[in-house]
């Protein structure tokens, strides 16, 4: 186990800053998500980590060590790609043991670690057989078998479910979090899936143009956003945004909301702001305090849930439930305890 420090990290590539004064603490044995949407520096950041990338200003400790210039190989980090890299002429043992070779390892100590690595990922029976033999899901073990066996101090993972269809994905975070808690081993894992970070991190950083939007864990994050960049991005569908002008303000402490006026107790409103209120806590009954009648636009069934998107004046509402719906207008409801506000700069206000 090893502590990694990433203290004031930035790089550009031309005019395009990539990562901004990127600042992170890990704790020894924690797992690390990056999550963020495409282009916002994920990658980029393991690889500076992983030394296939150059930094341009900022310091990487691992382990109380300075690593800005070390080699990869000498960094004593395993990383795992989102496209396997196995070498398609070599089978299973022969792509988790070339690693060791290189390290010059003797045959038995190299045998042990392969053997130990498949025993624990359950391919065992996949040793002999070349990667073009073996599915998405094989071929991903063989990615992290190889990575195991250098026993590293920090395991990198780079979108390593992607490939993989759903059903697999699923099965392939189940087996990855029982890894991290039998080897307690330090991870930071790249992901654009919400899903994936929310099952695997011990703590998330949501990443945004190369800046850390919020970093903490994913009940901290899903229930206290900093901003509407993180509302919307973490929860799955995003959080309703509904926009309140300051014409909408009939008191210090109360709004009108669809025709009707919700005070807000120890609170005071001065000027535009944004509503917040995440599907799963709206209710096909009017059995709370924000009630408002809306209308049907589509049902997405799921089974045992269903989504629904429905609209209001101008307003889409987004609503996530298992209960039966028989029209297609209907009264909704939510707590107020439920709502969140933003200012008018999108920023967390309550």
């Amino acid at each position: 186990m090893s502590e990694i420090i990433i203290k004031n990290l930035n790089k550009s590539f031309g005019n395009n800053k990539v990562i901004n004064e990127f600042n992170i603490n890990i704790k020894d044995g924690e797992f690390i998500v990056l999550v963020g949407p495409s282009g916002c520096g994920k990658s980029t950041l393991l690889r500076m980590i992983s030394g296939l990338e150059t930094v341009d200003e900022g310091e990487i400790f691992l382990d109380k060590k300075l690593i800005n210039d070390l080699i990869p190989s000498k960094r004593e980090i395993a990383m795992v790609f989102q496209s396997y890299a196995l070498y398609p002429h070599m089978n299973v043992y022969e792509n988790m043991s070339f690693g060791l070779k290189m390290e010059k390892l003797s045959k038995s100590e190299i045998n042990q670690k392969v053997n130990d690595a498949a025993h624990t990922l359950q391919i065992q029976d996949l040793l002999d057989r070349k990667p073009k033999q073996l599915s998405g899901g094989q071929k991903q073990r063989v990615a992290i078998g190889r990575a195991i066996t250098r026993n590293p101090k920090l395991f990198l993972f780079d979108e390593p479910l992607s490939n993989l269809d759903a059903a697999l994905r699923s099965e392939m975070r189940v087996e990855i979090s029982k890894l991290h808690k039998k080897m307690n081993s330090n991870v930071v894992y790249v992901t654009h899936d919400q899903v994936e970070a929310m099952t695997l991190a011990d703590r998330i950083v949501i990443l945004n143009q190369g800046n850390i939007e919020q970093f903490g864990s994913p009940n901290e994050i899903y229930s206290n956003p900093n901003n509407i960049f993180v509302a919307e991005f973490i929860g799955s569908p995003k959080m309703n945004i509904i926009k309140i002008n300051k014409e909408q303000i009939t008191n210090s402490n109360t709004l009108e909301l669809f025709n009707n006026n919700i005070t807000f107790e120890n609170f005071k409103f001065e000027d535009d702001i944004y509503l917040g209120v995440r599907p799963e806590d709206i209710s096909l009954k009017n059995d709370r305090e924000i009630q408002v009648n809306v209308k049907i636009d589509l049902i997405e069934n799921l089974g045992f849930e269903k989504i629904i998107y429905s609209k209001v004046s101008e307003n889409q509402i987004i609503i996530k439930s298992s209960e039966k719906i028989k029209d297609q207008s209907l009264m909704i409801s939510f707590s107020k305890d439920k709502v969140l506000f933003f200012d008018k700069n999108k920023n967390r206000i309550r």
